[in-house]
């Protein structure tokens, strides 16, 4: 018996493997890498809508300091009125900040911190001790009040953090 040669093909080779679609592991790591870039959008927004808020603090600090050297309490009041109204007009631009006076000033601080209220923090001597030419004042409350005050202060808007960031000296 001589064997037939049976009908067989060729060896046929697999396609070769395609780029697209990517194995988990790519997948994993180009989610990692959009997370990082996401997170980093996201604190760089959060630190441009409170970075106002940080520097009014250096600023209260650099305040204390310098009423901790010298006890004037109305250059203190003084001092503290202006930082305030400094981040005032960084609020809000548009309005006139920088001519209220007396109980006017008061209501738009209160205004401009819903869940703080500085006058009930101690706050009152902000309007007239500036003008007075011996204060009654305790300093150590009226500088906790405008530390309370600036760190219940909201975050500034998206639309306005797209503008240079104010110093606040």
């Amino acid at each position: 018996m001589n064997p037939s040669p049976l009908p067989l093909r060729d060896i046929h080779l697999p396609e070769p493997l395609s780029w697209w679609p990517p194995a988990l592991g790519w997948w994993l790591i180009i989610g990692a890498l959009a997370l990082i870039v996401m997170g980093y959008w996201a604190w760089r927004v959060w630190r441009a809508r409170h970075r106002y808020r940080d520097a009014a603090l250096r600023e209260l600090a650099r305040i204390r300091a310098a009423h901790a050297q010298q006890a004037d309490p109305a250059r203190l009041a003084a001092d503290l009125s202006a930082l305030l109204r400094r981040v005032c007009l960084r609020l809000h631009p548009t309005q006139p900040v920088a001519s209220l006076t007396g109980a006017a000033w008061l209501e738009l601080l209160e205004r401009t911190t819903p869940n703080f209220s500085l006058s009930k923090a101690g706050g009152q001597p902000l309007i007239r001790a500036p003008f007075e030419p011996n204060p009654s004042c305790d300093p150590e409350t009226l500088l906790n009040a405008c530390q309370g005050w600036i760190q219940a202060l909201p975050p500034v808007p998206i639309a306005k953090t797209t503008r240079k960031m104010e110093n606040f000296r």
